[in-house]
């Protein structure tokens, strides 16, 4: 555990200077496979993902921009493109994209999007990547609601994703119960699903065959594992984990919200394996849901609770959970005993918890482990920070500034770190521009 920072501070270097729209990283996996380009959206404070139209990137060596897709009519309800990602291996990105319906009175929402691919060579060109279908009889290897967050995993064939469903939200509409809970889904390449278009754009087929894979309940029982919600999750490992018995494990982890035993919400880190083949569904219900409930799990995907704060003085887990590239630790935020936001590690087989970090205040951002393993990287005290996970002194990068450096991200060659910091334009106007720097 470490306890102060040291200094080191590091030149930045600015690479987008267009003050009249944000380029807004979103804390997902920008670097191209070669790091030579930075994606991102244009987001804007007013309306959010809705209101982007565009998706770009930036060489990180000469500032040259491309578009590589835009929605030429968008308006500030929608349909809006955002929180895109690069894949590992090859030169593709995926993002959220809000259906092409949209109105001003059926605007951009959780249910309403869905993920699209651009090979970034042939821009402009969408690639659908789930299916939805929101008719009964539904459809296994599609879903009936919105998908968000994408990430593809370190063999670029899966990408996983939070999800929203449309059927449930307006079940729980018309109820008045709860029934619009997040979860977290994967898709899997080469596996196209059909689904018949309906003239409303509200269903459609998709390249990938897509999954829900963690459970969620809307009353958990009070001290147990259910969870109400998942989100905040990501691959574990390039290739998944070690189990105890030597066999490599695909996985996501994730920050599920149990109950305590006085029945109030408390954020823990869970797991959740994932099978190879997700085609097959479990005993628990079909692939594609009823129209009561979410689609169900397939065949041998199975969550598991990591942390126990719950009955703990300072409960709760925040933030993205994340792995090493070897799969060995994931890391996130939780409250020391004194109460303050620090970093921990721990084993996805479970295990006691190692404090990273014992900051006097609260961490800014979830960490992002350089691509070796050897440290991370976050924010605190409106800096960017590194630490190694050998003891050492956590070093500031940055100078402490009034505006503070957000969502960084780590080449894959581990040589640059780029993050998102506000410019002020002439009349005060701030907008979210990208920086990088060398550690």
């Amino acid at each position: 555990m470490v306890s102060c920072s040291s200094e080191q501070y590091v030149n930045e270097t600015q690479i987008t200077h267009d003050l009249s729209y944000n380029h807004d990283l979103d804390n997902n996996d920008n670097f191209s496979p070669d790091d030579e380009w930075l994606v991102y959206d244009i987001r804007t404070e007013e309306g959010g993902i809705g209101a982007s139209s565009k998706i770009e990137k930036v060489n990180v060596k000469t500032g040259e921009k491309v578009v590589l897709y835009e929605l030429k009519q968008n308006q500030l309800y929608g349909p809006g493109v955002g929180a895109v990602s690069y894949s590992h291996k090859e030169n593709k990105v995926v993002f959220i994209h809000g259906l092409l319906n949209i109105t001003a009175e059926n605007p951009y929402e959780q249910w309403h999007r869905t993920g699209v691919i651009i090979d970034d060579v042939n821009p402009g060109m969408p690639i659908f990547m789930d299916a939805r279908d929101i008719s009964f009889p539904f459809t296994p290897g599609a879903l009936r609601g919105g998908t968000h967050r994408h990430e593809w995993s370190g063999d670029g064939q899966w990408i996983g994703y939070t999800y929203n469903d449309a059927i449930l939200k307006h079940l729980e509409d018309s109820t008045g119960e709860v029934h619009n809970l997040r979860t977290i889904g994967v898709s899997k390449s080469n596996h196209p699903v059909a689904v018949e278009n309906d003239p409303t754009g509200e269903s459609f087929s998709g390249e990938w065959f897509s999954a829900l894979v963690v459970q969620v309940v809307a009353n958990p029982i009070p001290g147990s594992d259910e969870i109400s919600r998942a989100a905040g999750d990501s691959w574990v490992g390039t290739s998944g984990y070690k189990k105890p018995d030597g066999s490599m494990q695909r996985a996501r982890g994730f920050i599920g919200t149990v109950k305590n035993k006085k029945g109030e919400d408390v954020d823990e880190v869970f797991i959740v394996d994932i099978p190879e083949d997700i085609t097959i569904p479990g005993e628990e219900g079909p692939l594609e849901g009823t129209k009561t409930a979410m689609p169900f799990r397939p065949k041998g995907a199975s969550q598991r609770r990591l942390t126990f704060t719950a009955d703990t003085e300072n409960p709760g887990c925040v933030g993205i959970v994340r792995s090493s590239s070897d799969g060995s630790l994931l890391v996130f935020s939780a409250k020391d005993i004194h109460g303050i936001l620090q970093l921990f590690t721990i084993s996805p087989n479970g295990g006691a918890t190692t404090q990273i970090t014992s900051h006097p205040t609260d961490m800014k951002s979830s960490a992002r482990w350089r691509p070796d393993g050897t440290k991370l990287c976050y924010v605190w005290d409106n800096s960017l920070m590194t630490v190694d996970l050998n003891g050492t002194e956590p070093v500031r990068l940055t100078s402490r500034t009034d505006d503070s450096p957000s969502d960084p991200v780590w080449s894959h060659d581990g040589k640059t770190i780029a993050y998102n910091r506000p410019v002020a334009d002439d009349a005060g106007n701030q907008s979210k521009q990208i920086f990088i720097l060398h550690p």
